[in-house]
């Protein structure tokens, strides 16, 4: 056999016994007379000792290794007189009496240790050597283990994992599709899914009152660290359910996930906040619950002292930064100059400093009299040492600029540990958003979003009014899933594709397979979706989602690995009637 144990395994009450290991050779220390080999496998590290005195022979072809190498050893554990306390293994070492090279490696192009010397895409295009790091597996094998457990949870409350196709139908889900030309349908293409929306729902009309699957979905969009062409969704539909239903379901899996990941218990009920009250608190509909820092509306405070920036703005909105009243005027300036950037797009920053002897200290000390900054700060609940911070302008675009510094604060005052969670449920989404320049309705969703019960009434006089059954789950500020109650009834659905701009004919070319299926016994139904690879990289604590999936794409949508997209031969041209016609960009 290749091996009696891991390279993880091995403890000091194994001591004297004689092993046979496998693994790659991780790093060699000569010291002369003796050399020291670390071997690594994914179950750890255990250290290797060659002794020059006894064993010559064998010292001599250790020094003939190299990095990455791929051996067999075999040997016994002894004690190590320098023991390693940050090694699992470390209170042990091989003396090795056997060795066998099962294959050689050139030298790799990057160290492969946690802290490597190779940036992100040197190390992409080796992805099968990142993979090696312990830190990378670390995420890859949380991957695994948080698939099992959602699965367990899930079978356990009698759903199904039911597969879906991948060559479907193009539909307009908010993204573009990418589509799969059709050899054996001329001029015909299939797409692949953004999600399994419309396929979860006709489970439910045939009847599978509880889905689920871990699946692959696909969006032609630009790419983030957060973002990839193809990523996987837990995605989940239940029949015969109201909201609340589907909350508490899925928060029993949230909590069951956080027990059994993270070992952190949840006893209470998740924040229910709704999303009106989020943007107006927060200036966002992701808030980060780890801190308070709550937006102030600050409108009617400030008006009516001659200063045209507020008096002219339909929203004065501010924060307060607790315990930052002694900023300098550069750091001030760097601040202002923080949310000129384009992705806040502010114009400017209005400062008052709440000093510890009382008094306060403004960016426009001009026009506001010490008692006028006195409101101020009984507006936003500030206390002498804290920095006031205001903005105006457009109320939307001014609360979520709020929203951004929000978060820029608390970075700054060190108030979103990673090892601290707050997840909650934004609830009460609008149905529809108005494009401001051609005044088209869009689903803030999806077209299957069902209005709340009460307001089906509006949907013919006041749509832009109406609140939808929709959530999402938020945990630290990232939105882990969200899903709706659905449509179920076929007049209803009919309403809303003739408010989001679909003629009769555009709807039944589009989704008529789905409303003909409405006819004939459509339970109520609703369903959510999780990003599993988010969730993974949260409980991971990785910025990028690229970090645990075994092979991502870059920045720029490319596996830079196998080189793809890339081009096809004209005979596959030929074969699927495609021409490749270069336009210039």
């Amino acid at each position: 056999m290749y091996r009696t144990h891991n390279c993880g395994e091995l403890r000091q009450n194994n001591v004297n016994k004689e092993v046979t290991l496998s693994g790659w050779i991780q790093k060699i220390r000569n010291l002369g007379a003796m050399t020291f080999i670390d071997l690594r496998d994914r179950y750890g590290v255990t250290q290797l000792f060659f002794n020059k005195d006894t064993n010559p022979e064998l010292q001599a072809e250790a020094e003939k290794l190299g990095r990455e190498f791929v051996v067999q050893i075999k040997g016994k554990v002894i004690e190590r007189s320098n023991k390693n306390s940050k090694m699992p293994t470390g209170d042990i070492e091989i003396s090795v009496s056997n060795i066998n090279i099962l294959s050689k490696s050139e030298i790799p192009p990057f160290t492969i240790e946690d802290d490597t010397d190779g940036g992100e895409e040197i190390r992409l295009k080796y992805r099968y050597l990142d993979l090696r790091r312990a830190k990378v597996q670390k995420g890859i094998i949380l991957r695994n283990k948080m698939a099992q457990e959602i699965r367990k949870y899930l079978l356990n409350k009698d759903f199904l994992e039911i597969e879906t196709p991948f060559l479907i139908k193009s539909t307009p889900e908010g993204a573009r599709d990418f589509v799969v030309p059709s050899r054996m349908s001329e001029g015909k293409f299939y797409a692949l899914p953004q999600s399994p929306q419309v396929f979860k729902q006709l489970l439910m009309i045939g009847g599978y009152d509880k889905y689920f699957q871990l699946t692959k979905c696909f969006r032609d969009e630009d790419f983030r660290s957060d973002r990839q062409p193809e990523f996987t969704q837990i995605d989940c539909e239940m029949s015969f359910v109201e909201r609340d239903d589907i909350l508490n379901l899925f928060e029993g899996l949230a909590k069951h996930m956080f027990k059994e990941i993270k070992n952190i218990e949840f006893n209470e009920p998740f924040v229910r906040i709704a999303y009106d009250d989020a943007m107006n608190t927060y200036g966002s509909d992701r808030p980060d619950l780890r801190f308070d820092m709550r937006i102030s509306n600050l409108t009617e405070t400030v008006k009516g002292n001659n200063f045209n920036v507020f008096d002219g703005a339909k929203f004065i909105g501010g924060i307060c930064a607790e315990g930052l009243s002694g900023y300098s005027r550069k750091q001030t300036d760097k601040l202002i100059k923080w949310v000129q950037r384009p992705q806040i797009g502010a114009k400017g920053l209005v400062f008052a400093k709440y000093n510890e002897d009382g008094t306060f200290k403004s960016s426009v000390d001009k026009f506001y009299s010490q008692e006028d900054l006195k409101k101020w700060a009984d507006a936003m609940n500030a206390k002498a040492g804290d920095l006031m911070l205001l903005m105006s302008g457009e109320k939307n675009k001014t609360l979520l600029a709020l929203g951004e510094l929000r978060l820029e604060m608390g970075n700054r005052l060190e108030l979103r540990n990673d090892n601290n969670f707050a997840p909650l449920w934004i609830v009460d989404f609008p149905l529809f958003e108005k494009d401001e320049e051609t005044g088209q309705m869009h689903a803030v969703h999806h077209p299957f979003t069902s209005p709340k019960n009460d307001q089906f009434h509006l949907i013919d006089t006041n749509p832009e009014d109406i609140k939808a059954e929709a959530y999402d789950l938020v945990v630290n500020g990232n939105e882990i899933g969200g899903g709706s109650i659905r449509i179920h009834d076929t007049e209803l659905q009919e309403k809303m594709f003739k408010i989001l701009g679909f003629t009769e004919d555009e709807a039944k070319e589009q989704f008529g397979f789905l409303m003909n299926a409405f006819k004939y016994g459509a339970p109520p139904h609703g369903g959510v979706a999780f990003g599993f690879d988010r969730w993974v990289a949260l409980f991971n604590g990785s910025e990028s989602i690229r970090d645990v999936i075994a092979f991502p794409k870059n920045n720029a949508g490319r596996d830079i690995m196998i080189d793809a997209p890339s081009s096809i031969d004209n005979e596959q041209l030929k074969d699927l009637n495609l021409a490749v016609v270069k336009t210039k960009k």
